[in-house]
């Protein structure tokens, strides 16, 4: 195993997030975060409750943050379509 390999390994993932509410700015971690996919692009979101204010945030998740966000480890519900 090379080096660069034993340090990811090792370091947890972390994400740049904002709170529209409060505006602070922070990182979580991949447990902190929720990932909904739905079967349209306004049934697919992420989630999180801001560490500032407390305050339930919720976002759009295009195809690049569902592959960031699941990539890290964020637990993801994949929603039923009807």
């Amino acid at each position: 195993m090379s080096e660069v390999s034993e340090i990811s390994a090792v370091l947890p993932v972390l994400f740049k997030a904002a709170c529209p509410e409060c505006r602070a700015r922070f990182e979580l971690s991949a447990g902190a975060l929720r990932l909904a996919i739905g079967a349209t692009r306004k049934t697919t979101f992420y989630s999180f409750t801001c560490p500032e204010c407390d305050t339930l945030v919720r976002k759009p998740a295009g195809e690049r943050i569902v592959e960031l966000l699941t990539g890290g480890g964020v637990r993801t519900l994949r929603l039923a379509t009807s």
